[in-house]
């Protein structure tokens, strides 16, 4: 490649300054020539299809428009996409394995805060927090001696389904504390099982003995509605539901039926559908605790994302392999 190759932003045209403020904008400056002004929203753009017909690297984000045929036509030159966000499913045809492209996901830097936020979420939820707040408000009081039986996190059974870059990376920000930590994924044997520190079991025995489980498989065919009735009626008295993957892995009226019962708790970063009807039961159930998709990269953390893409920048340039490359023949069960 020429020391600085053309490169050219593809996603919403908000995103770069979100992803690379000045100083990580300097950088990718300093090894690729590339307009942050000019953001491609959509290839047909006129002004797009100029600087396509150069572009060797296309670093993409959120909004970006599927690199189709077309665009690889336009784009004669490319030789990588760089992956400012997580997935890429959506975002590459056949047509880009064909033309041997090389392809980054900055996927681990976005797992981070999610896997943060669930372990934030199995703290809370091990000393029933969440109950514990709205009866402070409703008494307005509490007897300050008293000792609440079957609550802590000491000794508490985490059940982990899917060892996706979230899962592993939960697993270990759970690795510090007492927590007992089982993983249910069909792909993952003994041997991987005991690497990552976990005791392996299939689903239904992780859902019947956790007082935790944390859903952090990929959406996929299989895995549609993978807890549902049946699974869900597996859960023990007191056991916590934890969503931060995919609203289809759990059957939501399957789950809505389960809480009215009493039985059993959920917090819900992801929904199915998504956003929730206004008149959803979910927002009313007093053991239902909801966010609105905000456990992925938001805010600050956005830089994380942008920095991946500039030491992948700086790596395709030196010759070095990619950190974070994508396998395509990984990516038919990844996230």
């Amino acid at each position: 490649m020429p020391q600085r190759p053309l490169a050219l932003f593809a996603m919403r045209a908000e995103n770069p300054p979100r992803l690379f403020p000045p100083g990580a904008l300097a950088r990718l400056r300093a090894s690729v020539d590339i307009d942050p002004a000019l953001v491609a929203e959509d290839f047909r753009d006129p002004r797009v299809r100029d600087a396509l017909a150069g572009a060797e690297i296309l670093i993409t984000g959120w909004g970006s428009p599927p690199v189709d045929d077309a665009a690889l036509r336009a784009a004669p030159r490319l030789r990588a996409v760089l992956h400012a966000a997580g997935s890429v499913k959506s975002l590459l045809t056949p047509g880009c394995w064909e033309r041997g492209l090389l392809v980054s996901s900055a996927a681990d830097a976005n797992a981070l805060p999610v896997a943060e936020y669930t372990l934030g979420m199995i703290m809370l939820a091990g000393k029933n927090l969440f109950a514990a707040r709205d009866g402070y408000r409703a008494a307005r009081t509490f007897a300050p001696a008293e000792i609440i039986p079957d609550i802590g996190n000491f000794g508490r059974r985490i059940g982990v389904v899917g060892a996706s870059r979230i899962g592993r990376r939960l697993i270990e920000l759970l690795r510090p504390f007492d927590f007992r930590v089982s993983l249910a994924d069909p792909y993952v044997d003994a041997a991987g099982a005991a690497a990552l520190g976990v005791t392996l079991r299939d689903l239904d025995d992780l859902l019947r003995t956790s007082d935790i489980v944390t859903v952090h498989a990929p959406a996929t065919p299989e895995t549609y509605k993978l807890i549902g009735r049946r699974e869900l009626a597996l859960l023990g008295d007191g056991t916590v539901l934890v969503n931060t993957a995919r609203g289809s892995l759990v059957d939501t009226p399957a789950l809505v039926a389960e809480l009215r019962t009493g039985r059993v708790s959920a917090v819900l970063d992801v929904t199915d559908p998504e956003p929730l009807p206004p008149d959803s039961p979910l927002f009313d159930l007093p053991n239902a605790f909801l966010t609105p998709h905000l456990a992925g990269s938001q805010g600050n953390e956005l830089r994380r994302l942008g920095l991946c893409v500039v030491d992948e920048v700086e790596r395709l340039l030196r010759g070095v392999p990619l950190a974070h490359r994508v396998d395509r023949a990984e990516l038919e069960r990844a996230a």
